[in-house]
């Protein structure tokens, strides 16, 4: 039986793509929808660090989570309570016809409260963290304009980390050389490119598995473009210029097994579902490769290693579970490292029965709601 969701209407929605889901109870909201304070900070100089604790600052929402922690749930149930659209910070949620493998939410889900940077490009695309800071920026700004508040959810960690601490001075995508390295890697292989890093660069090398493509081929584009090792780009730090007082939340479960219980139930939902039909689409459809971002998506590369006869149908299960756990481990070793620097994050055990009332009385609380 799937579980439900109840809706802004009273209604009950079944969250119907994948069995894992948790239900949320919270307080029954009130009648009139509420009205997100209207406080509106300078806009800060180019060298002056934006003050985003600011009690004056208008407020956003940070639901930061792994994946399978409930965070759609979670989202769903505070935008009965709160005036909030969301903002997706999830690297695979911004291609289209990428449902399925994307846990993406459905149209209906959609209805309940607006929801933004959902299917804004192509899978041939590339869609960076700098684009990322730019677009929920603007949207930030557009939705405090309209008295409501940002709530900015998913599990990109490095986009999370961009938007509030500033991108590296990186210099932008070069789309020739990028080109380039790609010929060279279907030319030599991807171990030969690490090789190369590894005399160019050493020190990116060493942190980088040979089997890395898309680093490895970021990596050499920087060092190709700018003579000097990545790490000396990374650390010619700007600033994101975030002017919203940032209110954050980390699901962090509390039992890794049932965490990795959720992963393994939601990808067979996934295939059930029609994991494998919505891959052999998008490669009659668009012109893909495994070099390109959307394709090495955890689960899509799998299903795309399948369609080419490498494995059969149980170890493409078995290879998609574990590329989700190890998914799910990297995020929250980002979360172990936010803990330590950000002093406004939140960690909350979703495994807790009334965690979303916790969520939601501490955001009444910064936000100033009753």
């Amino acid at each position: 039986m799937i579980p439900a969701c109840p809706t802004a209407q009273g209604r009950i929605l079944p969250l119907c793509r994948y069995a894992l889901q948790v239900r949320i109870d919270l307080p029954q909201p009130p009648r009139a929808p509420l009205s997100a304070p209207q406080h509106v900070s300078p806009t800060p100089s180019p060298n002056t660090p934006p003050p985003p604790s600011s009690p004056t600052a208008p407020p956003a929402l940070l639901l930061l989570g792994p994946t399978a922690s409930g965070k759609t749930a979670c989202t769903l149930a505070l935008a009965q309570h709160l005036p909030v659209e969301v903002i997706s910070v999830d690297s695979a949620l911004v291609y289209r016809d990428m449902d399925i493998g994307t846990a993406k939410p459905t149209l209906e889900e959609r209805t309940l409260c607006p929801h933004h940077l959902i299917d804004v490009v192509s899978p041939e695309e590339r869609y960076s963290a700098a684009r990322f800071v730019s677009d929920a920026l603007r949207l930030m700004d557009e939705i405090s304009a309209r008295g409501r508040i940002p709530l900015l959810a998913g599990g990109t960690m490095l986009y999370f980390k961009a938007l509030r601490d500033g991108l590296s001075d990186l210099p932008q995508a070069d789309a020739g050389l990028r080109a380039e390295i790609d010929r060279d890697a279907a030319r030599l292989g991807w171990s030969a490119l690490h090789a190369e890093l590894a005399r160019l660069d050493p020190a990116s090398a060493e942190r980088l598995n040979p089997n890395d493509a898309q680093r490895i081929q970021r990596a050499l584009e920087v060092v190709r473009l700018t003579g000097r090792p990545l790490q000396d780009s990374y650390s010619r730090s700007g600033t994101a210029h975030c002017r919203h007082r940032l209110i954050a939340f980390a699901l962090t479960p509390s039992r890794r097994e049932v965490l990795h219980q959720r992963i393994e139930q939601r990808f067979d939902q996934m295939l059930a579902q029609g994991l494998v039909d919505e891959v052999r689409g998008l490669r009659q459809r668009y012109r893909l490769n495994l070099t390109l971002p959307s394709m090495r998506c955890v689960g899509y590369r799998q299903v795309w290693e399948y369609l080419d006869g490498l494995h059969d149908l149980d170890e493409m299960r078995y290879r998609g579970i574990v590329a989700t756990r190890q998914l799910a481990k990297r995020q929250l070793t980002w979360q172990r490292q936010f803990r330590e620097h950000w002093p406004e994050l939140l960690e909350i055990d979703p495994l807790q029965p009334d965690f979303g009332k916790v969520i939601l009385d501490v955001a009444r609380s910064a936000i100033g709601t009753p």
